[in-house]
C-alpha cells in the first residue's frame, strides 16, 4: 500500500540544507512517535533555528561535547537534551555533517494519538496545550535522552519519524527573537530565528531570558 503524499517520510536531503532554510520549512510537517501503545503524531507549529559555531545561543557554539555529539553527526537525526534538571527538549540536526546546526521543536498540534498524549500531559487544560512548548512537546511524545541520536529519516520501525505533512504557506509564517535565550543569541535584531504559524493556538508565548538566581 502506497502512503498518501503527506505521510511520506522526509528525505535526508531535506535536512542537508542551511538551518535557516530548514527551520521555517518544518512548519506544517508531521512528527510521528511510535510507542508500544500506538503512534502519536504532531503537526509542527513553532520551531527555533540554532546555527552551531556561528551562534552564541547554540549548544555547539564552543565545540563538541559528550552532550551535543549528535549535533556534529549527519543531518536528519534527533538531538535530545535535558534542561533545568527536569525537562527534555528535542531538535532535528540539519546542514552538512560536522556543521552542528539544529532546529528546536518548540510546539505543535497533536493530530493523532491525543488520548496517549493526554496520559503524559495530565496538567494540560485542553488539547491545544498538549505540545505547547518544547518540554511539553517532548513529554507528550515520551521523548528523553534514550532517543538521542534517533534517525528521523529511517524506516517505519524507528521510534521518531518526520513526515512530509502540509507545508505552511510563506505568508502564514512569522519570525522573531528566540525564547529564553541569553546575550547576543537572544537579540531579535541579530537572530530572529524563532518561526511560527501565524494565529495558531498551539504556538507557545514568547518569553525573554530571565537570569536564574543562585541560591544563597
Amino acid at each position: 500500500m502506497i502512503a498518501p503524499p503527506d505521510r511520506m517520510p522526509l528525505p535526508r536531503e531535506f535536512f542537508d540544507r542551511p538551518v535557516l532554510e530548514v527551520a521555517p520549512d518544518l512548519l506544517g510537517r508531521v512528527l510521528v512517535r511510535t510507542t508500544p501503545d500506538g503512534p502519536i503524531a504532531v503537526r509542527l507549529t513553532e520551531v527555533e533555528a540554532y546555527d552551531g559555531p556561528n551562534d552564541p545561543g547554540s549548544h555547539a557554539y564552543r565545540g563538541p561535547t559528550a552532550r551535543n555529539a549528535v549535533m556534529f553527526g549527519p543531518p536528519g537525526h534527533v538531538y535530545v537534551y535535558f534542561t533545568y534538571g527536569m525537562w527534555h527538549c528535542m531538535n532535528l540536526v540539519c546542514g552538512s555533517e560536522g556543521r552542528a546546526c539544529a532546529v528546536l521543536l518548540r510546539a505543535g498540534e497533536v493530530i493523532e494519538g491525543a488520548e496517549l498524549a493526554r496520559k503524559r500531559r495530565l496538567s494540560a487544560r485542553n488539547d491545544k496545550e498538549l505540545a505547547k512548548g518544547p518540554a511539553r512537546l517532548a513529554t507528550a511524545l515520551e521523548v528523553d535522552r534514550a532517543l538521542d541520536g534517533t534517525d528521523a529519516c529511517a524506516s517505519d520501525e524507528t521510534p521518531l519519524r518526520m513526515l512530509t505533512g502540509t507545508p505552511v504557506a510563506s505568508d502564514q509564517v512569522r519570525n522573531g527573537p528566540r525564547t529564553g535565550v541569553a546575550g547576543d543569541g537572544g537579540d531579535g535584531e541579530i537572530h530572529p530565528w524563532r518561526y511560527w504559524v501565524a494565529g495558531d493556538p498551539t504556538v507557545s508565548p514568547y518569553r525573554a531570558h530571565v537570569p536564574r538566581r543562585r541560591r544563597s
